[in-house]
């Protein structure tokens, strides 16, 4: 008995058809002028990069003209109650100034910098520095009569006030090391520092607020219960026999 194999595969070959469709694949490449229209023009005044350095100054030395002459101004004194400064805001650590107000070179904070930078070589942290050199000292040469100008420029400062923190730092690194690091670069500013940790009540001056509230400091009097006010007993004069001469040993 014959198979109707063959016939079969000749009767499917008659009925196939050639498409009309194109066998060459679609292009997925769009027209680049579209693509164009729909992207936004940059902005004009913008450069993407520059190989020119910034202008916008650091922390040392500011972009402020040195020609334009300042005043020597004075620290901030906190005389309403600020507590502005003298915590740590962003560090675990700090620096903070205690004795007295004054104006530091920026040559001075600099070198406080890279004492700590060289003690703590090697370890992971940040260094958080909380004032700017914005103060301009001019100074005229040595011998120089009354009336000849305020001088020339000579470097940058930056007026610190009392008990304001200074630097500040984080990183993991032990308590013990970052003291010490500070210590050092407290020997190389002017005058005494002490070292601060966060979470350490604010201070209003020289007065800590630790146990005592910004009210409390602002009231004029405080209030003492008339019980525990205690007499003060006179002072009864002696007889001459019970005085020691003056003139004994």
């Amino acid at each position: 008995m014959r198979s109707n194999t063959p016939s079969c595969l000749v009767s499917a070959f008659r009925s196939l058809r050639i498409s009309q469709t194109p066998t060459t694949r679609p292009s997925i490449i769009t027209n680049t002028s579209i693509v164009f229209r729909n992207v936004q023009s940059p902005q004009q005044n913008v450069r993407a990069f520059s190989a020119t350095a910034s202008m916008a100054g650091n922390w040392l030395e500011p972009s402020i003209n040195r020609k334009k002459k300042m005043m020597k101004g004075r620290p901030r004194v906190p005389t309403g109650g600020s507590t502005k400064g003298t915590t740590v805001m962003w560090g675990d650590y700090g620096l903070r100034m205690t004795d007295h107000h004054r104006r530091i070179s920026a040559q001075q904070l600099k070198l406080a910098e890279d004492t700590i930078k060289q003690r703590l070589r090697g370890e992971r942290y940040r260094l958080y520095k909380r004032v700017c050199c914005n103060v301009g000292v001019f100074v005229s040469g040595n011998e120089m009569r009354m009336g000849k100008g305020k001088g020339s420029f000579d470097h940058w400062a930056a007026r610190v006030a009392i008990n304001q923190v200074v630097l500040e730092l984080k990183g993991m690194i032990h308590e013990q090391v970052v003291r010490d690091a500070f210590r050092l670069a407290g020997n190389k500013l002017p005058g005494q520092w002490e070292f601060v940790k966060k979470g350490e009540p604010p201070v209003v001056g020289i007065t800590k607020l630790d146990g005592i509230t910004l009210e409390d400091l602002k009231r004029p009097r405080r209030k003492i219960s008339a019980e525990s006010v205690e007499p003060v007993p006179p002072q009864t004069l002696g007889s001459d026999s019970q005085r020691a001469p003056l003139d004994l040993p």
